[in-house]
């Protein structure tokens, strides 16, 4: 897990330079924040019109289906929170193993309750076509 976090680190120091030396290159001074203002501005508008079409999709098929991915990313950061304060107290062992074992635990349950979910919609359309059946043939 260490390894990939150093990994990551590296790749967004590398991009961090080159965003600088073109921010450089064409002409515009800009502090660290500066960078950041703009840089972070603008990935997370772009990331929002991104999951702002994908879930107005979503939406019209399934509210499940965002609630699914909202609780995703949420514990993606939670996992990787815990493996990092593993890495930092040394109260644990940070390792990316538990973080996707831990991923693996939420979709397991969340297939069961999916499983829960269908059998009950599903036999309470098979309760209300027998009493409409039932109801007709009187």
């Amino acid at each position: 897990m260490g390894e990939i976090i150093k990994f990551i680190v590296a790749i967004v120091n590398e991009l961090h330079d080159i965003v600088i030396t073109i921010m450089y290159g064409l002409g515009f001074n800009v502090t660290d924040k500066q960078l950041h203002f703009w840089v972070i501005g603008l990935l997370g508008m772009g990331g929002f019109i991104v999951v702002q079409l994908l879930f107005r999709v979503l939406a019209k098929w399934s509210i499940t289906a965002i609630s699914f991915i909202y609780s995703i990313t949420v514990l993606l950061v939670v996992v990787f929170a815990i493996e990092i304060q593993q890495k930092i107290t040394g109260r644990g062992n940070m390792e990316f193993a538990d973080a996707v074992i831990g991923i693996q635990g939420f979709i397991v349950l969340f297939l069961v309750y999916l499983v829960i979910r269908l059998l009950l919609v599903w036999s309470k359309k098979l309760t209300n076509s027998f009493t409409n059946k039932h109801n007709h043939t009187k």
